[in-house]
C-alpha cells in the first residue's frame, strides 16, 4: 500500500536516521499519493502522510489535564549527590536489587501525545504538570512522530521536544534577517515554535523529539527498559544513547562519559536522567508532591556563566548591519574561554539594560555563539556605565539607518573599511562579476597595500604595483587585469547583484534587469514603479530606493560608470510558448547536465519566474543531487518536485 510504504520510508529517515530510498525516489511516492488523494478525496484519512500540517492556524491555546501528572525531577549535581539518592532508594528497597536506567536530559519542551484506535489523537506540553496546552497541529508536524501505530488500545507517550543546533541556527538568522530578536537558545527556540499559530510556520522549523515514558491504557510496561524497546517497536523515536545500568558504578560511568562528549551532539542535552528500571520498585517508592523519589537529573556543569562586561563596542558587516558586542572578563565556559558576547542588536542591548561594568550571565549552546542571558542588576555598584549608540557608522563615520519594522541598523557606505573586504569579495564572486582568482588572501593584500579603497579601484589597478604583491608576479598580475578588463562588459544583472542591495539576490536582480534595461533606470524607479515587478514587496522597494539615494553610492556608480562599466543589456524574451508563464520555480542541489544558472534560464525562457526560496507560491522545487534545506521546506509545504530527469522531460517537451 502506497501509504503504508511512504510511512515506512519516513519512519527510516527521520527516526532512524537510516534512508532506504533517495530522497527523488521518496518525494515521487508522495506526490504519487498527493495525486490520488486528490483525485479520490474519500480515500484521505487522518494519518496520511500529506495530512501532517493543517491548512488553518491555531486559534488559541485550549487547557487539556494529564491523567498523570507530568512531575518534576530532582536534580544531583556531582557524584556525590548522586551516591546519596542511591543510597536512599536503596534504603527504600531493603535486600532488592536495583538497576537504573541513564538517559541524556534533553533541553527541550516537556510534551505528552496521546493515541486511539493507533490514530495520533492529541498533544499537550507540560504545563505546569497537572495542566498543559493543547498544541496538536503543532505537534502533529513533527515528522519524528508517527500519526498512525500497530497498537489498537489508547496509547501516551512522553518526551521532550527539541531544536537540533543546525535548525536553531538557521532559525536565527532568519528572525535577524526579519528584524526580529533572535531566540537566547535552542530551548526557547523550541518553545517559541512550539506556540506558533501557524503550523506550517511550525513544520519549517525542523522540530524533533525523542520519548522516553509509554503508557498503554494509562499503565505503563513493567521496566523503563522494556518501555523503551516498546517505543521503538511501535516507530517512536527513542534516545540511542539510553544504556541501563546494573548499578551505580555503571550509571557515574555513564554521566562521566557524557560530561566530555556532549559536544559531540547536534543538539543540547545538560545532563542525565536516571530511572529506577523496575516498575514495581517506582510505585513502591512513590512521589512526594512534586517529584518522584525514583529518579534524579545528574547535571552537567552550566554552558552558562557570570562574567563581567568590560567594554561594549559595535562591528559592522558586509551588508552595514551594526551589532552590539560585550566584550568580557575572560571566562571559561563549555571547555572554551570566552572574551565577547553577542548583544545582537540596539533593541536587544536596551530591553536587557547591558551596561560596562555589569556582571552578566552569558551562555553557549554547542558551537553557537555566546550571548548575554541577563544581567545581574542586584549586584549593580552605580558605577556601571550605559552603552551610547553611535549616531554614525564607528568604522567610517557615514550616516546609519534602521529600515521601518526592523531592529538593525546599517551603515549606508559601501566603501566602509568595515564592509570593504567582503563586499570586493561579493562584487568579484562567480556569480556577481566573475572576476577570477581575485580571492580572499588577494584582495586582504590589496587592501593592506592601500591600492583598493572602494570597489572602482579595481578598474585601476596597477600591472607593477600588482607584480610586486606576494606569490603573483608579472603572468598572475596580467591574468587578474584581463579578468577585471572582462568584467566591465559583463550582464547588467551580475552588476546589480554584485553591488550588494540588501534583499537583492542573484535571482531579483536578474528580473530587475529585465524590468528596467539599465543601471540609469532602475536608479530612478520610485517605490510604487518597483512595487509592481514581481517578488518586489514595499520593504524591498525602500532598501533599493534607499540604495540608490544615498551620495556614498551615487558616487561609488558615477566613478563604476567612468571606469568603463558597460553591463550587457538583457536578452529579450525566448520567442516561443510559455507554458510555464507566472509560475515560480525554484532549482536546488546539483544536476548533473546542467549547472544551476543554465537550469534557471532554461525555466524562465519557458516563462517561469526563477525564486531563491521555497514558499507557498512555489509551483515547483527542480532538486537535483545534495539538495540540502530547501527539498525539506518543500516538503513541509507540499511543494511539488522533480528530479533532473523529470526537468528534462519538461523543458524537452516545451
Amino acid at each position: 500500500m502506497l501509504r503504508t510504504e511512504i510511512l515506512y520510508h519516513e519512519k527510516k529517515y527521520y527516526v532512524d536516521n537510516d534512508p532506504q530510498i533517495s530522497d527523488e525516489e521518496f518525494d515521487r511516492l508522495v506526490r504519487e499519493l498527493a495525486g490520488l488523494e486528490a483525485a479520490f478525496p474519500s480515500l484521505v484519512t487522518p494519518d496520511s502522510p500529506t495530512q501532517r500540517v493543517g491548512e488553518k492556524p491555531v486559534a488559541g491555546s485550549v487547557s487539556v489535564r494529564h491523567s498523570v501528572p507530568m512531575l518534576s525531577i530532582d536534580n544531583v549535581y556531582d557524584e556525590e549527590e548522586f551516591l546519596e539518592f542511591d543510597d536512599r532508594v536503596r534504603r527504600l528497597l531493603p535486600g532488592q536489587d536495583v538497576a537504573y536506567v541513564a538517559e541524556l536530559k534533553i533541553d527541550g519542551i516537556g510534551i505528552s501525545v496521546g493515541y486511539r484506535n493507533g490514530r495520533f489523537l492529541r498533544a499537550v506540553t507540560r504545563g505546569d504538570g497537572t495542566v498543559g496546552d493543547d498544541v496538536t497541529a503543532n505537534v502533529k508536524t513533527l515528522r519524528s512522530l508517527p500519526l498512525a501505530i500497530e497498537e489498537t488500545r489508547d496509547v501516551e507517550v512522553r518526551g521532550e521536544i527539541y531544536l537540533p543546533f543546525e535548525a536553531f541556527r538557521a532559525v536565527n538568522r532568519d528572525r535577524e534577517e526579519g528584524g526580529e530578536s533572535p531566540f537566547a537558545n535552542p530551548r526557547n527556540a523550541a518553545a517559541g515554535s512550539i506556540r506558533l499559530l501557524e503550523p506550517r510556520l511550525v513544520a519549517a522549523r525542523r522540530l524533533s523529539a525523542f520519548l522516553y515514558t509509554f503508557f498503554v491504557d494509562g499503565r505503563e510496561e513493567p521496566s523503563q527498559w522494556e518501555g523503551l524497546a516498546a517505543m521503538r517497536r511501535l516507530g517512536f523515536k527513542v534516545d540511542p544513547h539510553s544504556r541501563r545500568c546494573r548499578d551505580s558504578a555503571e550509571v557515574l560511568a555513564v554521566c562521566r562519559e557524557w560530561a566530555e562528549k556532549r559536544e559531540t551532539l547536534d543538539y543540547d542535552a545538560d545532563g542525565v536522567v536516571i530511572k529506577v528500571d523496575s516498575t514495581a520498585q517506582r510505585v513502591a517508592l512513590g512521589a512526594t508532591a512534586k517529584s518522584p523519589r525514583w529518579a534524579v537529573a545528574f547535571k552537567f556543569p552550566a554552558r552558562q556563566a557570570t562574567t563581567r562586561v568590560e567594554n561594549i563596542v559595535v562591528q559592522v558587516g558586509r551588508t552595514g548591519a551594526l551589532t552590539p558586542v560585550a566584550v568580557l572578563e575572560p571566562v571559561r565556559l563549555s571547555g572554551a574561554v570566552i572574551t565577547r558576547s553577542t548583544l545582537h542588536n540596539e533593541e536587544e542591548l536596551r530591553r536587557k539594560d547591558v551596561r560596562v561594568g555589569d556582571i552578566v550571565l552569558v551562555e553557549r549552546s554547542g558551537d553557537v555563539i555566546p550571548g548575554v542571558v541577563s544581567v545581574m542588576k542586584d549586584r549593580r555598584t552605580g558605577r556601571e556605565t550605559p552603552f551610547t549608540w553611535p549616531a554614525r557608522c564607528p568604522a567610517c563615520g557615514s550616516a546609519v539607518f534602521k529600515p521601518e519594522g526592523e531592529a538593525v541598523w546599517r551603515c549606508v557606505n559601501p566603501s566602509c573599511p568595515a564592509r570593504l573586504r567582503e563586499s570586493v569579495l561579493h562584487f568579484a564572486s562567480r556569480r556577481a562579476m566573475a572576476i577570477d582568482g581575485l580571492g580572499e588572501s588577494l584582495v586582504d593584500q590589496l587592501l593592506a597595500a592601500g591600492l583598493v579603497r572602494s570597489i572602482p579601484d579595481l578598474y585601476s589597478l596597477d600591472h607593477d604595483a600588482l607584480a610586486r604583491l606576494e606569490r603573483m608576479g608579472p603572468k598572475s598580475a596580467q591574468n587578474l587585469l584581463g579578468q577585471v578588463e572582462a568584467s566591465r562588459t559583463r550582464d547588467l544583472s551580475r552588476l546589480i547583484f554584485g553591488l550588494g542591495i540588501r534583499h537583492v539576490g542573484e535571482r531579483l536582480a536578474a528580473v530587475l534587469a529585465g524590468r528596467f534595461g539599465s543601471l540609469g533606470r532602475l536608479g530612478t524607479a520610485g517605490e510604487e514603479e518597483l512595487t509592481a515587478v514581481p517578488d518586489v514587496g514595499p520593504a524591498v522597494a525602500r532598501s533599493i530606493r534607499f540604495f540608490f539615494d544615498q551620495p556614498a553610492n551615487q558616487e561609488l556608480l558615477r566613478r563604476l560608470a567612468e571606469a568603463g562599466l558597460s553591463p550587457a543589456a538583457p536578452p529579450g524574451p525566448i520567442a516561443g510558448p510559455r507554458p510555464l508563464e507566472g509560475q515560480r520555480y525554484v532549482v536546488t542541489g546539483t544536476l548533473s547536465g546542467f549547472t544551476r544558472e543554465e537550469a534557471e534560464k532554461r525555466l524562465a525562457g519557458l516563462g517561469a519566474r526563477i525564486g531563491s526560496s521555497v514558499t507557498r507560491k512555489t509551483a515547483c522545487l527542480v532538486a537535483g543531487e545534495s539538495p540540502g534545506s530547501k527539498l525539506a521546506r518543500a516538503r513541509e509545504l507540499g511543494v511539488p518536485v522533480i528530479g533532473e530527469g523529470e526537468f528534462l522531460e519538461l523543458v524537452r517537451n516545451s
